[in-house]
């Protein structure tokens, strides 16, 4: 199988625990896809995925994957143990569930609002942004205040509980720690009275599967060509 992503991003990042956690790190070829200059964009790589977005997954057949929700279901059930996306039809609910408003009250948000509002990343990029929301810096901002609010939600769901959808690891955590990471590049990060969440992200940084992917969301190469 292959896997065309970018280390150190957040999605790939998402997909790269799965993969630790489910043990395939070694079943898989690594294609690093240029993302700052776009090569996600252009007609190669459309033809693997027509969002033009990464990780893709090409397994041996030549089908391709893509969606990190779709390619953590694929990935999770091949031993039979599907653990991070849930082994009862009340798991599977409650965890597509909150991994559902992890990517849209947090992920999703912290992405609107760092290539909308910030420079994102760079100038290769800015032809394929949708000429709807050209110099929509106002509705990026607002992006902000809605991936803030995520926080704050998140931070309450684990008051109660130990995990995003209940006593386990799994797909919902993965993303939210993605967003986390998204947010510490885009300057978005843990308010202080948010302790819970804080708590929460500290443990799953020691998971061994996430250990040595958090920190900085983008790689040091990449990091450099934007200008950090």
């Amino acid at each position: 199988m292959k896997i065309f992503d970018r280390p150190g991003f957040p999605n790939p990042a998402r997909i790269r625990i799965v993969l630790a956690e489910k043990g395939l790190d070694s079943q898989i070829n690594f294609v690093s896809v240029d993302l700052i200059g776009a090569e996600h964009k252009q007609a190669e790589f459309l033809e693997k995925n027509p969002s033009g977005v990464l990780p893709v997954l090409q397994l041996d057949d030549g089908t391709y994957i893509a969606e990190c929700t779709a390619i953590t279901e694929y990935l999770d059930n091949l031993d039979g143990d599907p653990r991070l996306t849930g082994r009862t039809p009340k798991e599977k609910a409650l965890i597509h569930m909150m991994q559902r408003r992890a990517e849209a009250e947090l992920l999703d948000a912290v992405g609107n609002y760092f290539h909308h509002a910030t420079p994102g990343l760079g100038t290769a990029l800015q032809a394929f942004k949708s000429p709807a929301w050209e110099g929509r810096k106002d509705w990026g901002d607002r992006q902000r205040e809605k991936a803030l609010g995520g926080l704050r939600y998140f931070d309450n769901v684990l008051k109660d509980s130990p995990f995003i959808a209940g006593d386990h690891f799994s797909l919902a955590d993965i993303t939210v720690y993605a967003g986390l990471m998204f947010g510490d590049a885009a300057g978005i990060t843990i308010p202080d009275d948010h302790a819970a969440l804080k708590t929460w992200r500290e443990t799953v940084s020691e998971i061994p599967s996430v250990k040595n992917r958090s920190g900085q969301a983008f790689g040091s190469e990449d990091l450099r060509r934007l200008g950090f």
